[in-house]
């Protein structure tokens, strides 16, 4: 089905790109999430054993709060777990607990919250990491409400819900529009023979309702405008139909080409050279939920990835916090990032980690000095970066 809104292959990046930069210009929250580059500008520019140095363990490389929600397995059961691994490495953990805590500064920031509410935000998420650590993490009850509702919306929703929200329909065909626009046939065909493959068959299958021997047919595909850091990049959303007769069912595979990771990675350390491995890789270590769903591929000759999207795989949206629910956000969410990177330790390395993160606390903040000067600097250049956006972006908008 086609609309006026449909985008032709040769308008993709131009298309992309004012989406890029409409939403970046939404607010100061916004604009971290969509300018990972800057990030690990900062990085980079920091002077070595000015940081704690982890232990070498997979880490999601970017690691804001809207990058972690419910993920459900391939047996139905449902974890909060990292959701978006595109920049994962092998590399410092230090460097996703600095992201996690600029993200909710700036979420709080961003509700009009007092100054000191940041300084505590840090508490929290040094403390929510380290008591995962220790294998103490809090219990949902212990999280926000907006991550409670999140989670009660996930498990209670169905294939229905997914191609209302995702396709606007549950009948068997992508609409193209705003979010989803037309493919080349080369695109087309190449999407038709990469669900040949008998790791694509098995991945399309794998879900504890599906038989094994299914048939897999792709019954439409699209080129997909989501999220505003993957510009220029391949992504695809396809619609499989498995089995036949009363037992057919469908899927909507999410197809993402995969590029080489900008976060900053230990030197030495050995991952797959293929990118699209090196994402699915990272996901197994990271959200065995979601790396469990997904296999890489090639597509017009570039890696990609693949994963098969779950009703109940959710973002959480932070946008208005009161006090308390940032300092219980702050706990939960970094309990969640700690978990991730303490289920690849053994038990020696997490306490050694756990005392690395004690070193140079305040005696007025129980924040590690490393973690407050870090955010307080990027939440600066942010900002700064974001008013610039804006301005560059009023200026487009403005008539002749």
């Amino acid at each position: 089905m086609t609309s006026k809104n449909d985008v032709r292959p040769t308008d993709r990046i131009s298309a992309l790109r004012l989406q890029q930069s409409l939403k970046m210009a939404r607010s100061a929250h916004a604009y971290v999430r969509g300018s990972t580059v800057q990030f690990y500008d900062w990085l980079e520019s920091q002077k070595r054993g000015s940081l704690p140095e982890g232990p070498a363990v997979w880490i999601c490389g970017d690691c804001h709060a809207g990058n972690l929600g419910p993920v459900a397995a391939l047996d139905g059961r449902v974890a909060i777990q990292i959701r978006d691994l595109d920049q994962t490495v092998i590399g410092n953990p230090a460097h996703d607990i600095i992201r996690l805590a600029l993200s909710l500064a700036t979420a709080s920031r961003g509700s009009n919250l007092p100054g000191v509410t940041t300084a505590h935000i840090m508490e929290q998420v040094i403390e929510g990491y380290q008591a995962s650590l220790r294998q103490d993490t809090d219990a949902l009850d212990d999280a926000p409400k907006a991550v409670r509702f999140t989670v009660k919306r996930s498990i209670a929703r169905s294939w229905k819900h997914l191609a209302k929200e995702r396709l606007f329909d549950t009948r068997p065909t992508i609409p193209l529009g705003s979010k989803f626009w037309s493919l080349t046939e080369g695109e087309r065909n190449d999407i038709h023979v990469l669900f040949k493959r008998p790791a694509l068959l098995h991945l399309a299958t794998s879900l504890r309702s599906r038989d094994d021997d299914a048939k897999v047919e792709v019954l439409d595909a699209a080129y997909w405008m989501k999220g505003c850091s993957s510009l220029g990049l391949k992504r695809y959303a396809v619609l499989l139909g498995i089995g036949s007769g009363k037992k057919r069912g469908w899927a909507l595979m999410d197809v993402k080409e995969a590029t080489a990771a900008a976060a900053p990675r230990y030197t030495g350390e050995k991952m797959p050279k293929d990118q699209a491995q090196r994402v699915v890789a990272g996901a197994m270590h990271l959200s065995p939920h979601l790396g469990k769903r997904m296999a890489a591929g090639i597509i017009r000759e570039k890696p990609v990835f693949i994963r098969e999207l779950l009703p109940q795989d959710l973002k959480i949206e932070i946008e208005q916090l009161s006090v308390p629910g940032a300092m219980k956000a702050a706990r939960f969410l970094a309990g969640v990032v700690g978990k991730a990177h303490a289920r690849q330790m053994d038990d020696a390395t997490r306490m050694k980690w756990a005392a690395e993160l004690e070193r140079h606390r305040s005696k007025t903040l129980d924040a590690p000095s490393w973690l407050w000067s870090s955010v307080v600097a990027l939440i600066g250049r942010h900002e700064t970066a974001y008013l610039e956006h804006c301005r560059r972006y009023a200026t487009q908008q403005s008539p002749a």
